[in-house]
C-alpha cells in the first residue's frame, strides 16, 4: 500500500511504503492501548498487574522491553525517497527509489548509507584485510587500507584517542539531558495524578534510572555511529551496528505476531475438548497428536520453502523486493503460529475439564445457563493466569526460533535484517584467522538482553497471576 506526501525532512515528496507486517504491528499497539484502557473497568486485574509493577526488577525490564517496542514501532513507518529528476523528464512525474527507508533510518542518520569494502574491526581506521595499494610514487605495496568513513572526520590519527572521549561525552550527555527532560514531565504528570490516586507509589526511580540509561546508551551509539563504525562492518562493508539495530524490529515482530497467531487456536481447541469432551475431544487430541508426531523443523522447513516458491513464481504481487521478504516473514510467522499451539492447548484442555466439574458450573448447568455463557463467564476467567503466562514464555521462545531457523536457511530473507541472518553469517566468520567475532556480539547482545527481559518480566507475572503460587505463600 502506497501514497504520496509531502514530507516537511525532504525536499522532494516521500512515497509513504506501508507492508502488510507494518499494519499488524500497528494493530497490536492499538491492542495493547485498548488492553491498558480495558484495566481500569477491572479492578481485580488492575491489582495484579499493580502487583508486577510493585516491584523495582519488574519497572527495570518493562522499560526495556518498551524500548524495545518503540524501535520496532518507529522502524515500522517506511517510505520511499523521489530519485532526482532527469534531462528530458516531465516536470509532473516523479520516480521513487527501490530502496524502502523508515523514520528509525531518519533517527540513525547516516549510519546504514557508508558502506565499506569489507571487514573492519570495531572503531578501525583501516580495513582489516590487506589490499593491493598504489602509492603516489607509483609503487605499489600490499598494506591495510585507510576506510572510506570511518573515522574520515579526523585530520591525522594522533587525535583518535581524544576525539572518541569528547564525543562519547557528548553523546552521553544529550541522551541524558533528553532523559532529564522527559523524566520531569512525567514527575509532574505523577504529582497531578498522586492528588487523585492515594494508591502505594510504584518504584518509578527504578524506571527512571534504566531508561536514563537506555536513552544516554542510544545516543552514544548514534553519536558514535555517525562518525565510527563502532560494531565493524561485515564482508559486505555494511555497519554491524545498524544491521543489528534494524534486526529489533523482526525480533519484536515474531515473538508478538507469531505468539497472537498460536493463541485463538490453542484457546479454541482446548476449551471445545475440555468443556464438551465426546468425539471433539478425540478428534482435538487426534489433531494434536498428529502434528506433534511431525518432526517441527522439518514440517516448517517444507512450508518455508513451498511458499518461497510460490513468492518466486508470482512476482507481479511484489513491486519491491522488501515486499517479497515482507511476505515470506508473515508466512513464517503464520506457519510457526500453526505448528507451535499444541502445548497450550493440553494445558487449557486439562485445566478446562477440572474447571467443569466444579459445583458452581454444575449448578449453572442445572438452571439451563448456555454453554456460551457458561465459557465466559466461569470457564475462561479462571484459565487467564495461564493464557497470559504461557504468552509472555513463549515471546522468548520464538525470538530464539527465529535464530535457528535462519540459521539452517529457512528463516528471514537475506533482504530483511535479522539477528538470526547475522548469526548465521557469524557461523563462518568465527572460524576465519584472526577471527571476525563483532558480528555475532552485536545481534547476541540485543538478543540476550530482549530474551532475559522477558524471561525475567514473566517470573514476576507468573507470580502475580498464578493462584497456586499465592497458595504457596500463604
Amino acid at each position: 500500500m502506497d501514497f504520496e506526501i509531502s514530507s516537511v525532512f525532504f525536499d522532494t515528496p516521500v512515497l509513504v511504503t506501508i507492508l502488510w507486517s507494518d499494519l499488524l504491528i500497528f494493530l497490536l499497539t492499538g491492542a495493547i492501548t485498548l488492553f491498558i484502557w480495558s484495566l481500569k473497568q477491572n479492578p481485580h486485574n488492575r491489582e495484579r498487574w499493580r502487583q508486577v509493577f510493585s516491584t523495582r526488577l519488574g519497572m527495570a525490564t518493562f522499560v526495556i522491553i518498551l524500548s524495545y517496542v518503540v524501535v520496532a514501532l518507529v522502524d515500522s513507518m517506511h517510505f520511499r525517497k523521489a530519485l532526482p529528476t532527469t534531462e528530458g523528464q516531465k516536470t509532473d512525474q516523479v520516480y521513487y527509489s527501490n530502496t524502502v527507508n523508515s523514520l528509525l533510518d531518519l533517527v540513525l542518520g547516516e549510519m546504514g548509507e557508508r558502506p565499506e569494502r569489507t571487514y573492519s574491526a570495531p572503531f578501525a581506521l583501516k580495513s582489516w584485510n590487506k589490499e593491493n595499494l598504489l602509492l603516489p610514487d607509483g609503487e605499489r605495496v600490499r598494506d591495510y587500507p585507510e576506510l572510506a568513513f570511518g573515522g574520515s572526520h579526523l585530520d591525522d590519527s594522533s587525535s583518535f584517542n581524544r576525539d572518541i572521549a569528547s564525543n562519547s561525552l557528548i553523546g552521553i550527555c544529550i541522551g541524558l539531558l533528553i532523559a532529564l527532560v522527559l523524566i520531569g514531565l512525567h514527575v509532574s504528570w505523577l504529582k497531578k495524578q498522586h492528588t487523585q490516586d492515594n494508591a502505594q507509589p510504584l518504584p518509578w526511580h527504578s524506571a527512571w534510572i534504566t531508561f536514563a540509561i537506555i536513552l544516554a546508551l542510544f545516543s552514544w551509539l548514534i553519536t558514535m555511529g555517525n562518525l565510527y563504525h563502532v560494531l565493524g562492518t561485515d564482508q559486505a562493508g555494511n555497519d554491524t551496528l545498524y544491521e543489528s539495530l534494524k534486526g529489533i524490529r523482526t525480533g519484536v515482530l515474531i515473538g508478538t505476531l507469531t505468539t497472537l497467531i498460536t493463541m485463538p487456536i490453542a484457546i479454541t481447541l482446548g476449551l471445545m475438548a475440555g468443556y464438551f469432551k465426546g468425539w471433539i475431544d478425540d478428534a482435538v487430541q487426534y489433531i494434536y497428536t498428529t502434528l506433534i508426531s511431525i518432526p517441527g523443523l522439518l514440517l516448517i522447513a517444507a512450508s518455508v520453502l513451498l511458499f518461497q516458491v510460490w513468492i518466486n513464481n508470482n512476482p507481479q504481487y511484489f513491486q519491491i523486493g522488501l515486499e517479497k521478504a515482507d511476505a515470506k516473514f508473515l508466512a513464517l510467522c503464520f506457519i510457526l503460529g500453526i505448528t507451535s499451539w499444541t502445548t497450550l492447548c493440553r494445558l487449557l484442555r486439562a485445566e478446562t475439564l477440572k474447571i467443569s466439574q466444579l459445583d458452581y458450573v454444575q449448578a449453572a448447568h442445572a438452571f439451563g445457563v448456555s454453554h456460551f455463557q457458561i465459557i465466559r463467564r466461569h470457564i475462561l476467567p479462571n484459565l487467564s493466569h495461564i493464557i497470559i503466562i504461557s504468552f509472555v514464555l513463549d515471546f522468548s521462545g520464538l525470538v530464539l526460533a527465529e535464530a535457528v531457523l535462519s540459521y539452517i536457511g529457512v528463516g528471514i530473507d537475506p533482504a530483511m535484517a535479522s539477528w538470526g541472518n547475522m548469526i548465521n553469517l557469524a557461523s563462518t566468520e568465527l572460524s576465519r584467522e584472526p577471527s571476525i567475532w563483532w558480528n555475532l556480539c552485536g545481534a547476541f547482545f540485543l538478543m540476550f538482553t530482549l530474551v532475559l527481559s522477558v524471561n525475567l518480566f514473566s517470573d514476576l507475572v507468573n507470580d502475580a497471576f498464578d493462584p497456586k503460587t499465592k497458595l504457596e505463600a500463604a
